[in-house]
């Protein structure tokens, strides 16, 4: 009879593009969340926790990469053949609700959500297929008075978390704006008549510079392009923009091929940001005079930072920005990003800035898939594992939390009484825990009671019981003392103290506050 193999243990690895949080690491993502949570609802926006899974259908053509079937999401199909996948956003399943639900909601609805979503995308450094996003989100209002709240929303939500003014700016473009000068450029703006070619001239004008894409090919084409302005530059762009360029690691980026003069129009857009707000607007004016698409989207922009002054937002927190594009296809107006403005040093100790942490816009048809009506919607997401990467730079959350109290063990015999010891630090609001691993070795418990950052350790022995007393050892003045303090300066400063029984509790809140 032959020798059954044994089946192979499995490997205790993450898989790649996961990652595994720990106890501060939640501890901080909980309380930032809290933290905008209490901004989007002070702002009248109503929770919304939707379902993780959506159908393939109701995810839609935005898809982050549709080269192959369902590439981009996780996907599985089930025995009636319907294929389901895990959210890649917040916003796909917030049109799906609207549309199921439109009957018994308000309009316009407000609802915020939070929570992970996952991206069947190549994992690297510091991209991972499984993050958190906070969303909100305005269904059901075309004015861009909207548009406007959510920025300044944006701008309060940074200041919460504890980016403070100066260190961010929240730039706003308008999709309208960008497709005017699509139109433009490709049209031939920049010579001194567009009017000038017949429709025959225009036409295989148009054939000849777009190589045979289609108009919604070739603009996703240059809007990839065009969102890449931050990271490479102007001549990075322009380079993207016509026969492509080398990367950082020398390899070879193929471009759209578009006409050198094309490629101007774009760049010379991106880069008409001027020093005020309305100098910008009158620089996107003189550009779009001969798109009247273009300029609706200009006038939108208008609007929305006179609101934003009137409410105290002025191009120190929000501005316009025409460098603003937004990759994905469904914006159809104002679009915006929250940009970290502060210097942080990369890998190579390099400074750079930190970069966008949120971004939004307005997407009124995409809850027409569903309904076949155009429903007007605006909203803006927040990547919180950036933005909690933004505030540990700046110093502004500690890489550890602090532990539980630990009362340890020196005689099982009496679990009851120390139990009762927990409990009452408990009752009064303390963290605390009793150590429940094997009590023989005392120099364990206090490695354990280091581990979990404990600030207190109380000691209670067979002598302790007869006395009526505890030992509070003080961990955290402990470690300093050992560190730094002479025997004498240990003497005069000690971190252990004998205290009755029945003041158990109020040494410790002593103590706890003392270290706070």
């Amino acid at each position: 009879m032959a020798k059954q193999k044994k089946t192979p243990r499995p490997k205790a690895i993450t898989p790649k593009g996961f990652r595994d949080y720990f106890g501060h690491e939640v501890t901080e993502r909980a309380e930032m969340l809290a933290t905008i949570a209490g901004v989007y609802h002070r702002y009248g926006f109503d929770a919304l926790e939707s379902s993780a899974v959506e159908t393939v259908e109701a995810l839609g053509k935005f898809l982050p990469d549709v080269d192959r079937p369902n590439e981009g999401v996780f996907a599985w199909q089930e025995e009636d053949e319907a294929w389901l996948a895990l959210r890649y956003d917040l916003t796909a399943p917030l049109a799906r609700v609207y549309a199921q639900h439109r009957e018994r909601l308000p309009t316009p609805y407000r609802r915020y959500t939070m929570g992970p979503v996952w991206r069947n995308e190549k994992p690297g450094p510091g991209r991972f297929r499984q993050f958190y996003q906070c969303d909100a989100d305005t269904v059901g209002a075309p004015s861009v008075a909207a548009d406007a709240e959510i920025c300044a929303m944006l701008s309060d939500t940074l200041e919460a978390v504890g980016i403070p003014r100066g260190d961010y700016v929240v730039r706003v473009n308008n999709r309208k704006v960008l497709n005017g000068v699509f139109t433009s450029v490709t049209r031939g703006a920049g010579k001194n008549d567009i009017d000038a070619m017949s429709p025959s001239e225009l036409r295989e004008y148009r054939e000849h510079e777009l190589r045979g894409l289609k108009n919604d090919e070739i603009l996703d084409a240059i809007l990839r392009q065009l969102d890449k302005f931050d990271k490479v530059g102007a001549e990075g762009v322009r380079h993207l923009l016509t026969g492509g360029r080398n990367d950082k690691s020398g390899a070879f980026i193929e471009g759209v091929n578009l006409s050198d003069h094309m490629a101007d129009g774009f760049v010379q857009f991106l880069q008409a940001r001027r020093s005020s707000n309305s100098e910008t607007l009158a620089r996107l004016r003189e550009i779009l005079k001969f798109s009247a698409i273009g300029r609706e989207g200009v006038d939108e922009l208008e609007q929305i930072a006179d609101l934003l002054a009137a409410q105290g937002y002025g191009p120190d927190r929000i501005v316009i920005d025409p460098s603003v594009v937004r990759g994905l296809g469904y914006y159809t107006g104002p679009v915006f990003e929250a940009e970290l403005t502060f210097e942080i040093l990369d890998e190579k100790g390099r400074p750079r800035q930190f970069g966008s942490v949120a971004g939004g816009g307005r997407y009124d048809d995409l809850v027409k898939r569903f309904t076949g009506q155009a429903v007007p919607a605006t909203g803006v997401s927040i990547g919180v594992d950036r933005l909690l990467a933004a505030l540990r730079e700046k110093g502004r959350v500690s890489s550890q939390v602090q532990g539980p109290v630990v009362v340890t063990v020196m005689d099982r015999e009496r679990m009851a009484e120390y139990q009762t010891m927990v409990a009452e630090l408990r009752g009064a609001g303390i963290r605390a825990e009793v150590y429940l691993g094997n009590p023989k070795n005392f120099g364990n418990q206090l490695k354990y009671a280091d581990k979990r950052a404990s600030p207190v350790a109380v000691i209670v022995g067979t002598d302790e019981f007869d006395n009526d007393v505890v030992q509070i050892k003080d961990l955290i003045l402990g470690a300093k003392i050992a560190e730094n303090a002479t025997l004498e300066e240990w003497k005069e400063r000690p971190s252990q103290f004998e205290v009755p029984r029945n003041e158990l509790v109020t040494k410790v809140q002593d103590i706890l506050k003392a270290q706070a």
